[in-house]
């Protein structure tokens, strides 16, 4: 992917993760990280570490959050990799921490992931988890997704607790290819955010919009996942608004 002009970082980052005194410890995976992980177990154990240390002391993740990292967050997108064909080319925006971008890209070494997020702590601590963790199928882009029609290029693009899907989707549209897949990771709300964006999805040429519910069999509750078919890449005209009274 040829790097756009707003601090894009590629390739193992300059430089490592510090990390300052220990915020917390993350508790052992579970049954289910092993199964799902496999001989990748090390790296996403590492990963986690990360999160519960340097990634909490810089307020990337919440304190509370460390003991249910593993069911809360790190399983939560885990089971979306059943839903990302390999190889491909995957495009993450806002990956704040690295959720889901950073656990695809374990998971999925035959996937290049992007990942964008327009904040400055976050970008350098995706580039320093990427380097750290020896993935070299990472890339970092720290720009707003909003930014980046014409500069990012995707077969995926993924987003989890990112915006309302009637947002969600302006943002991941131009960035996804035709005939290209948007992956939200969403939760309760999911039904609602999908009916409230229909029109939006027609006027955006998402030809296609389902609720899934993946990883049943591996996680309690399994992940609710919008996906959306991308058409070919013509857009439906917007209507003229009347004009309202003087």
């Amino acid at each position: 992917m040829t790097p756009g002009g707003c601090g894009y970082l590629s390739g193992p980052a300059e430089r490592q993760v510090t990390a300052g005194p220990p915020v917390g410890v993350a508790p052992p995976p579970p049954k289910a990280v092993r199964d799902i992980f496999g001989d990748r177990l090390a790296t996403v154990e590492r990963y986690v570490a990360l999160l519960a240390g340097p990634g909490a002391e810089r307020g990337l993740i919440g304190p509370r959050e460390i003991d249910r990292v593993w069911e809360r967050h790190v399983l939560n997108c885990a089971v979306v990799a059943e839903l990302v064909p390999s190889p491909c080319t995957l495009v993450d925006i806002g990956s704040g921490a690295g959720l889901p971008g950073i656990v695809l890209a374990i998971l999925l070494p035959d996937v290049s992931v992007i990942l964008v997020d327009s904040m400055l702590k976050r970008s350098v601590f995706l580039a320093e988890c990427a380097a750290e963790l020896g993935l070299v199928n990472v890339e970092v882009h720290r720009g707003r997704a909003e930014d980046l029609a014409g500069v990012l290029s995707a077969d995926v693009v993924t987003a989890r607790a990112v915006a309302p899907l009637h947002q969600l989707v302006e943002w991941a549209a131009p960035l996804v290819r035709p005939g290209g897949t948007i992956l939200a990771i969403k939760g309760a709300r999911a039904a609602d955010e999908l009916a409230e964006a229909r029109g939006l999805l027609r006027r955006l040429g998402v030809r296609r919009a389902e609720i899934l519910t993946v990883g049943q069999d591996k996680v309690e509750p399994g992940t609710v996942v919008i996906r959306m078919a991308a058409g070919d890449g013509k857009r439906a005209p917007l209507r003229a608004r009347r004009p309202g009274p003087a």
